[in-house]
């Protein structure tokens, strides 16, 4: 074997080693996590607070009633981004040896506190205000998390997110996003929310269905460049009419990281397929066009 195969081997080893969830508490692992995870709460709080919310004038503490915005668009991404946070949060807890039970309830508090701290800095800003909607959303997402495990110790169902781009930014950059990131996160136009549910989970094993095989129903929106109605002009620039219209959507899924003879590695990296739907064909049904095939939908 030469050196370089050897230390290849090595270095190989050690990442399984290293991304191999701990069998007994890791005390280095859990500290690590804290500290890294405190930098990166307090930079997105500082992120949040001077790059965003400084933009608009403050006010005092307000409730907010956002329910006939964007076709409920938000309130999915609000459920999905509490879920994942939840999952991710206890996955993180579960690689530095924490019990799995514990390692639920504190992903799943993780996720409301940081989902609660958002809707208290939107209830002190001018513009927007504390929404009970979006509360009910983020405690829905930690709920769907948080009782799979008390029900059966295991994700079984998740939420996932897809996106594709639309022509509707275009007419609305300030709303919608004026490049790609900020369109992933703005344009509802282009996001689709996915209830994905793995079939072999609920199977016996004796049924020997493919683990990695889910069935998905989505929902997505269309037509909106504003909030709750359509403008007719920005800046003094006519905007064309736009139909505003939900969308439905069943589709196939995959939870890769299900796959056995995986190594840690590499099923730490495919769990982020657990939050974003595979681009697979998908049956569509909306408000305007009823039924629509696509080959590959994302």
């Amino acid at each position: 074997m030469s050196l370089l195969a050897f230390s290849f081997l090595i270095s190989t080893l050690t990442a399984q080693d290293f991304f191999e969830p701990s069998r007994t508490y890791n005390p280095g692992r859990v500290k690590g996590t804290i500290l890294v995870e405190s930098a990166i709460g307090t930079a997105v709080t500082i992120g949040l607070n001077y790059l965003w919310y400084k933009k608009f004038p403050r006010s005092p503490f307000h409730f907010f009633n956002d329910n006939n915005e964007w076709l409920n668009m938000d309130k999915m991404g609000h459920a999905t981004t509490a879920y994942n946070i939840a999952a991710i949060q206890s996955d993180v807890l579960r690689w530095g040896g924490v019990r799995s039970g514990t390692a639920a309830v504190i992903g799943t508090l993780t996720a409301l506190g940081f989902m609660t701290m958002i809707e208290i800095m939107d209830g002190h800003s001018v513009k927007w205000g504390f929404s009970k909607g979006d509360m009910l959303a983020n405690m829905a997402g930690c709920v769907l998390f948080e009782g799979q495990q008390l029900l059966w110790g295991q994700q079984r169902i998740s939420l996932k997110y897809s996106y594709h781009a639309s022509i509707f930014p275009q007419y609305h950059p300030a709303e919608l996003g004026s490049n790609l990131p900020q369109r992933m996160l703005k344009d509802y136009n282009g996001q689709t929310y996915w209830l994905s549910v793995n079939i072999g989970s609920f199977l016996p094993a004796a049924a020997n269905f493919p683990k990695w095989f889910n069935l998905s129903a989505g929902y997505g929106a269309e037509g909106m460049i504003g909030g709750v109605t359509n403008p007719k002009e920005i800046n003094g620039k006519p905007i064309p009419s736009f139909k505003r219209y939900r969308k439905f959507y069943l589709s196939f899924d995959t939870d890769l990281y299900r796959i056995d003879g995986l190594s840690p590695f590499s099923t730490t990296l495919l769990k982020v397929n657990r939050t974003l739907k595979t681009p697979s064909p998908t049956l569509e049904w909306n408000e305007e066009q009823g039924l629509k095939w696509h080959w590959i939908y994302y």
